[in-house]
């Protein structure tokens, strides 16, 4: 399991709004969530920018949703993206994963996607 597949979907972070602890911010926790890239969701909540709203896209996402895409705060990203995992990954589904990638036109993942990332749909 060597190719990380979340590097060519993004669509999670572009789907889900991701809402986490204000204690996981940088403010709280030396390598936490960058502050400037949050908003306020209530007293105990902060949000990514740009997931707030009717047409989330995290403010961290760069790239282009499907093709090639990675978080620019990876080693600082909040556990609400930490926690999501792709379908499949560890031999488990997640409807959440095959939500976000049906809705930007992508496949749900398969078991068997994991065994052959590269040629993903598997060749017959």
């Amino acid at each position: 399991m060597g190719v990380n597949l979340c590097l060519s979907c993004g669509a999670c972070c572009a789907f889900y709004r991701a809402s986490f602890y204000w204690s996981e911010a940088e403010e709280n926790n030396a390598g936490g969530v960058p502050l400037k890239m949050t908003t306020k969701l209530n007293d105990f909540r902060l949000v990514m920018r740009g997931t707030e709203g009717v047409n989330p896209r995290c403010i961290a996402l760069l790239g282009d949703i499907g093709h090639s895409v990675r978080c620019s705060i990876y080693e600082r990203r909040a556990s609400i993206c930490r926690e999501f995992e792709p379908s499949w990954q560890n031999h488990v589904p997640n409807p959440r994963c095959d939500k976000a990638r049906l809705a930007w036109g992508l496949k749900p993942l398969k078991p068997d996607t994991w065994l052959n990332p590269k040629g993903f749909p598997k060749a017959a």
